[in-house]
């Protein structure tokens, strides 16, 4: 079986490759093909990919190639994990933002939009391109803003492409943990939003819902990551746990307060780390693997580092600092290629499953997964501040598809305008204004 991973040079791309190793069954992945338009990324990667196979038999075969269409040919499966812009591109997305006041994470608010904007024609592109010659491959989408990507993407590949995040399968499995659950496969989450926009709102363990125990117990309750970030009081007054991302909603003041007084934003600081480790593969005695390990550790360790000092949240637990998207990735795949029935949350078509918006619309829900694709499952309809959230962001994120599909600038800044963490018409124009002067690949916007 072949998986293509575009943006094969990507730093996490070892994660994927380190889980394949781990898959021993029949009808296993046997050849891995990574796809960047940097051959020395290319070339940094796949050493490290050497060093992780060492000693491993029946390892998958690698293979790495500039040329888009000679990696999607023939593929069974497609990994999408491209950022448009690099690193750079994001460090000016959160630069922008904030020098207007407002808030420039990669997939929240203006930034998201900008990275959106820079994002959907490319991945348009991509997604006509395996219409054409791979009509059969299943497309992964892992790039951001991945609700966002997946929508544009599942206009041309219906659902053959499905979109994934580890966000809610961490959140759950926090949850599951500090519950006593002792194996989270048997917990049932009650998980419904957009990505990166998403509530908690249940826990079944055999049949029973254990989340009202937890929202009853304020030192419980306080114990874990999320409970540290949002505080015990909003959780218990929300009824429900929210996905990380919902800080820079409902704590943005502070969120951007924070991000404006760090000597680097996130994007600044990646772009630095990760410049120095593939300047370190440049050495032909470097030890890819330890470097890389040693990079990964750092990455993972400060991860929305400026919201957990906000809320006085303190370091990230040692069990949450293992990533998991890889895994979800394996585990969709793994369920279609040999028709293992499980049940993740994905990005997926709405189809009815929330009454709020239309069955175009691309939202995170738990599905359940076959040979057939994935199949959101029926929930219940959210509280209203919810649905007002998810009904603006949604609005947002059509807007940017229209834009991209125009090419309109007038479009672009009513995206950016319409948005709830954008505060007026004028600060909108001067983001479209900003990124446009930074971004080569805005200049389609007329």
């Amino acid at each position: 079986m072949k998986l293509t991973i575009l943006g094969g040079g990507g730093f996490r791309v070892p994660l994927v490759y380190g889980a394949l190793l781990g898959d021993r069954a029949e009808g296993r992945v046997t050849h891995v093909v990574l796809h960047d338009l940097d051959a020395e990324r290319l070339s940094a990667v796949t050493r490290v990919l050497a060093e992780q196979a060492a000693g491993v038999p029946d390892a998958p075969a690698v293979t790495a190639t500039t040329d888009l269409d000679e990696a999607l040919t023939g593929a069974d499966f497609i990994f999408s994990a491209i950022r448009v812009g690099g690193l750079e591109g994001r460090a000016n997305d959160e630069r922008v933002a904030l020098d207007e006041g407002v808030l420039g994470q990669e997939t929240v608010g203006a930034g998201g939009i900008a990275y959106g904007l820079r994002t959907v024609p490319v991945a348009v592109d991509i997604a006509r391109r395996v219409a054409r010659l791979a009509p059969d491959a299943w497309v992964i989408n892992f790039t951001n803003p991945a609700g966002l990507v997946t929508e544009a993407m599942s206009r041309h590949l219906g659902d053959r492409v499905i979109g994934i995040c580890d966000s809610p399968v961490g959140l759950g499995r926090r949850i599951a943990r500090v519950l006593g659950v002792t194996n989270p496969k048997e917990a049932w989450i009650d998980y419904v939003g957009l990505n990166h926009l998403g509530w908690v709102r249940g826990l079944r363990v055999a049949g029973r819902d254990e989340l009202p125990r937890l929202l009853a117990d304020r030192d419980l309750l306080g114990s874990f990551e999320e409970g540290k970030l949002f505080g015990v009081d909003w959780l218990q007054s929300l009824g429900a746990i929210p996905n990380e991302y919902l800080h820079y909603y409902y704590f943005n003041r502070e969120a951007v307060r924070a991000y404006q007084a760090v000597e680097k934003t996130r994007g600044a600081f990646l772009k630095d780390q990760q410049a120095h480790f593939y300047e370190e593969m440049r050495r032909p005695d470097a030890h890819a693997l330890k470097a890389w390990d040693r990079t990964r550790a750092e990455r993972e360790a400060t991860y929305m580092s400026e919201n957990r000092e906000t809320a006085g949240a303190g370091e990230r637990d040692a069990d949450d600092l293992s990533g998991g998207y890889e895994k979800v990735a394996l585990a969709l795949m793994r369920a279609i290629a040999r028709d293992e029935r499980t049940t993740l949350i994905l990005n997926v078509r709405n189809k009815g499953t929330l009454s709020a918006l239309d069955t175009e619309a691309v939202i995170e829900v738990p599905c359940l997964v076959d040979a057939n694709g994935a199949h959101p499952v029926a929930v219940a309809p959210l509280p209203d501040h919810a649905t007002g959230l998810v009904c603006a962001v949604k609005a947002v994120e059509r807007e940017v598809l229209a834009a991209a599909e125009a090419g309109s600038r007038t479009t672009a800044v009513k995206a950016f305008a319409l948005h709830p963490l954008v505060d007026s018409v004028n600060v909108a124009r001067r983001l479209v204004e900003g990124y446009t002067e930074v971004h080569p690949g805005l200049a389609y916007l007329k």
